[in-house]
């Protein structure tokens, strides 16, 4: 049998002819460029940002400008300093995001499935969720010291609710009819769950992942402030003790950078798993 497919909605198609612009035209053909379009808010901000420090509206001292900054960032790269800050940074990223999302999915299909886990699972996760992350930093430095699993932990509980929140709708909003049709085919617990309940929670799900993945490097910030020794946080800390804004800018702006690679890794494969969806 294969996957049932989960319940389609019918969704406005995207305008053609004279509401779409042509392909032949400038707009048309800057449009093809990789989505090169979205990069024009982002050089209107350097501009802005540029056109302060030219005019003396900003310093080095409160806030260096971009070219400083990129200047700096080439630096640090080369010495070997903020290579490796990123990838410390990023492997606890990598770790909290592994152990993160299948936890808060495995709680989100226990909970969606049966009365019992609902009544279980989601009071607990709904009340949690609304825990500030940085207000558990006394009790994780208690519970596991001031290591690399403290800054994990934090991370990992940051990840877990944006999973389990959006997978658990999505699979309560499973159509009833496709649970009747597995009841009639005799389909399995486990069958039900990988061939029906996971494709159709699919796309809450990575709708939740792209929220947990700019959350993780969100939390890994204030993670990173918690007795580093290497990592971005770490640079930022030193370089705010020496009051040097570019440095800070620095990191910040990898921390951004990372983000958003994170988060179009994410979409590409959005796209990818979800191609028979109308909108893709």
């Amino acid at each position: 049998m294969t996957p049932v497919a989960p319940a389609l909605v019918d969704l406005p198609t995207r305008a053609s002819g004279a509401d779409q612009p042509s392909r032949s035209s400038p707009l048309g053909w800057f449009r093809r460029l990789s989505g090169a379009e979205r990069l024009i808010g982002v050089v209107i901000l350097l501009g802005v940002w540029q056109l302060a420090f030219s005019t003396g509206l900003t310093t080095t001292d409160t806030l260096a400008g971009p070219a400083e900054v990129w200047t700096t960032g080439w630096h640090l790269l080369a010495n070997g300093t903020l290579e490796s800050a990123i990838w410390v940074s990023l492997q606890r990223v990598l770790i909290g995001l592994a152990i993160g999302v299948p936890a808060g999915l495995v709680l989100a299909v226990m909970a969606g499935l049966t009365r019992a886990g609902d009544d279980v699972i989601d009071t607990p996760m709904q009340m949690l969720r609304f825990v500030p992350v940085i207000g558990l930093e006394p009790l994780i430095v208690l519970w596991f010291g001031i290591g690399e699993v403290a800054k994990v932990s934090l991370i990992v509980f940051g990840v877990v609710f944006p999973i389990y929140i959006n997978t658990y709708h999505a699979v309560r909003g499973i159509d009833p009819r496709y649970h009747e049709l597995t009841r009639v085919t005799g389909l399995s617990r486990l069958q039900v769950i990988r061939r029906v309940v996971l494709p159709a929670a699919l796309p809450g799900f990575l709708v939740g992942l792209r929220m947990a993945a700019g959350i993780a490097w969100l939390i890994l910030v204030f993670a990173e402030q918690i007795n580093a020794t290497n990592g971005i946080g770490y640079l930022i800390s030193q370089a705010e003790t020496f009051y040097l804004s570019n440095e800070i800018l620095v990191g910040l702006t990898t921390y951004a950078v990372l983000g958003l690679i994170s988060d179009l890794i994410v979409r590409a494969v959005e796209r990818k798993v979800l191609a028979w969806q109308p909108s893709r």
